[in-house]
């Protein structure tokens, strides 16, 4: 039974491995389409002209950069799994405690000015390393969360009484709240979920966690009232997709300050509230069954969309490999998510299965989330498509979460009493 076990899950992790390479590679080759369209060089200069979704630099290199990025990351694989993860835990306070601190930094920024510290849309989320290199705390601040989390919920007292919840929830509003004021809605909307997945799996009760969902619910009224119009026309968005909804919201000048925080314009929405988003729409739908083909198609020669390198790469996606493409997608992050939960219920050791249930929801949200901004099913928060979009930060995160879990399947203990659950 050992050696069926110890061979089923290296299996395990050797599909786990091979979906991530692969949805890599995805990442940089339409990367590079964008950069690079297969069309004349007018049209190919027109893609690499700096437009408001180019803020990294010149389009055409993007992909080498990514490459670059993709080699850090498997360097990250390989450094979470020189130990065994369960050293690791006993470092999580540690780690959570200087990812706070980091954050705290970013904040500081706003009452002394720092120098490597740039504000970039009027967010300070970012930290400079030199003149080249720039990193964001807050996708770091993920899987240190999810590490210091897990450490604290490996015993029984931590969770079941509706008191002892006070500490799970603190570890979570902190860099909430840190977060938040960056500002950065995508990352402190996803911290939530992984909270009461990881509390529901180590066992807290149902009761509880429904009286805090509860409670959440009657205070979002003065949650959204605090928000700013940016903020609120991100969340009614998804409504405000519908014509009929739109012509309320005209009408009656109080929807429109309930939905969008100002008097709501329809004019005003199709030129700069709702453009992105209809722009994505376009370009899933151009997509159809096949796609235009890879470098082919106007949203890939045309800046036609903003952030299609990171924030809608799903939406490039799916106007170059159309409708069958998506499904290939969706099954490589499926075999991620299959993956790691596999990994989780194979481990006795209450803190390896938490944590890995911690990175498979993170996983999880990530991509519905992502996806579903892109064809309007979801508020537009800025959280990228695990493992394709571009960015230095995600990607290494991502595959740091990915050698935790490959970690917790190499190191899984059969023998660990389940004592801390009982």
């Amino acid at each position: 039974m050992y050696k069926f076990l110890t061979g089923w899950l290296l299996a395990v992790r050797l599909t786990l491995l091979a979906a991530t390479l692969a949805l890599l590679l995805l990442g940089i080759a339409v990367i590079y389409a964008i950069g690079c369209p297969d069309s004349s060089a007018i049209a190919l200069a027109k893609a690499e002209q700096a437009g408001p979704d180019d803020q990294t630099g010149d389009l055409a290199n993007l992909w080498k950069k990514q490459a670059v990025f993709a080699a850090m990351g498997m360097v990250g694989f390989i450094a979470v799994n020189l130990v065994n993860y369960r050293r690791l835990g006993v470092l999580s306070g540690g780690i959570y405690a200087f990812m706070l601190a980091l954050l705290a930094v970013l904040l500081l920024d706003k009452v002394v000015d720092i120098p490597f510290i740039p504000v970039i849309n009027n967010a300070r989320r970012w930290i400079k390393i030199g003149s080249a290199l720039q990193f964001q705390p807050s996708e770091f601040c993920k899987p240190a969360y999810i590490l210091a989390l897990a450490w604290y919920l490996r015993y029984r007292s931590n969770y079941r009484n509706f008191s002892a919840l006070i500490g799970p929830f603190i570890l979570t509003l902190l860099p909430m709240l840190l977060i938040l004021f960056e500002p950065d809605l995508g990352t402190v909307l996803l911290m939530m979920p992984i909270l009461f997945m990881m509390l529901f799996v180590a066992g807290a009760k149902g009761k509880h966690l429904l009286l805090i969902i509860l409670m959440a619910m009657l205070f979002s009224p003065l949650l959204w009232r605090e928000m700013k119009p940016y903020q609120r026309i991100r969340i009614s968005s998804v409504l405000l997709q519908s014509d009929w909804i739109q012509k309320k919201a005209e009408q009656y000048p109080a929807l429109g300050e309930i939905l969008v925080g100002k008097k709501f314009n329809a004019k005003q929405w199709e030129s700069q509230w709702g453009y992105h988003l209809t722009r994505s729409k376009f370009a899933v739908a151009s997509g159809g069954l096949t796609g235009y083909g890879f470098r082919q198609g106007p949203f890939i020669k045309y800046d036609f969309l903003v952030h299609r390198h990171n924030d809608f790469i799903f939406s490039v996606i799916a106007h170059q490999w159309g409708f069958l493409g998506c499904l290939g997608l969706f099954g490589l992050y499926a075999v991620i998510i299959s993956c790691g939960l596999e990994i989780a219920a194979h481990n006795s050791d209450p803190f390896g299965k938490l944590l890995a249930v911690g990175i498979v929801v993170m996983f999880a949200v990530e991509v519905i989330v992502n996806i579903g901004m892109a064809i309007g099913l979801m508020p537009i928060t800025g959280l990228t498509l695990p493992l394709v979009s571009y960015g230095g930060s995600s990607l290494l995160v991502s595959m740091i979460s990915i050698g935790l879990l490959n970690n917790v399947g190499r190191c899984r203990p059969f023998t660990i009493a389940r004592k801390p659950f009982e």
